[in-house]
């Protein structure tokens, strides 16, 4: 894997219709909302938008539907620098959507209804990863908002050009073992980790405990915390990486893509496990202290994190 190799992400796009409220209903309870928006969303193109911000040369593989949310997607992710050659337009199916609801505690809920993301085809998967970039493909990023039959063929393909494979289990389902032995790293939060190994993992030390079970699976491994961080670990080690202090959480709605996005562009520059999970804990950090999802999202300079060397070093 080179500096500068790409990275490809696979998966869902979404147009999030956000609404503001105060607090979840109760069940037969009706509360009026605060404002309703429209922003670009779906993990896939989240994690996209994200990498891109972080520097990295994205390319997007994905489905939309021939309707005005699903122009509107492509537009924004164009606007983002992502490339969207490899993205199929279909008329068979809606674009797909999220119904966020965003409370003023800053915690969300969210339905997605998959739509037009559920026609990717593996055949298109397979080409578009065969076919590589300019400098190569460094990592490939997989989410759980696709087919898991998208899942096993991108990471099988991924294998064949030696491309890292990126996997976030979010929303958890089950994988096949041979396609989580791919996984370098695979990516959960404190629940999807938890439905994995069959306990709580309340604070960094039980997460710390079950990447340890996690590593007889898969390659290396990533289990975040929100607001207290990260855990990872690979054959080199592990740690756990604080999250740094946030002056008020506004949205957390996509901060996850944050995190991901920004490790799977520095681990496609070279970087380790361990300083890639350092850029993605500040990449999530900052984007819950601003609203929606890829509007959320930071730059670089913006994490104060300049260049790289060519020692595979972020200058801060």
């Amino acid at each position: 894997m080179q500096e500068g190799a790409e990275v490809l992400v696979i998966g869902s796009a979404n147009l999030d219709y956000i609404v503001q409220v105060a607090a979840p209903p109760a069940p037969g309870e009706t509360v009026l909302a605060k404002n309703m928006i429209k922003h670009p969303g779906g993990k896939g193109a989240n994690q996209a938008v994200a990498a891109a911000k972080m520097g990295a040369e994205v390319r997007f593989v994905g489905c939309v539907g021939d309707d005005n949310d699903g122009a509107l997607l492509l537009r924004e992710l164009r606007a983002e620098g992502v490339d969207t050659t490899a993205v199929e337009i279909v008329s068979h199916a809606r674009t797909g959507l999220a119904l966020v609801s965003v409370f003023d505690s800053g915690e969300n809920s969210i339905t997605v209804v998959p739509g037009a993301n559920f026609s990717l085809h593996p055949g298109r998967v397979k080409r578009a990863i065969a076919g590589g970039g300019a400098n190569g493909t460094g990592a490939v990023v997989l989410q759980g908002e696709v087919k898991s039959e998208i899942i096993d063929a991108a990471a099988q393909a991924a294998e064949a050009v030696g491309a890292r494979v990126v996997l976030n289990l979010a929303p958890y389902r089950a994988v096949a073992k041979e396609t989580l032995s791919l996984c370098d790293p695979l990516v959960v939060n404190q629940s999807e980790a938890e439905a994995m190994v069959g306990f709580q993992i309340p604070e960094a030390a039980a997460a710390q405990q079950a990447l340890t079970i996690l590593l007889a699976t898969v390659r290396s491994a990533v289990i975040t915390l929100g607001g207290a961080g990260a855990c990872w670990a690979d054959t080199s080690g592990s740690g756990h990486v604080p999250a740094p202090e946030v002056e008020a959480v506004m949205d957390t709605t996509g901060a996850g893509d944050a995190f991901v996005g920004a490790l799977a562009a520095e681990l496609s520059a070279g970087l380790s496990l361990r300083q890639a999970t350092e850029t993605g804990v500040r990449a999530g950090s900052f984007a819950v202290g601003r609203f929606g999802a890829q509007s959320s999202y930071p730059t670089r300079s913006e994490l104060g994190i300049l260049a790289s060397t060519e020692t595979g070093q972020r200058v801060r």
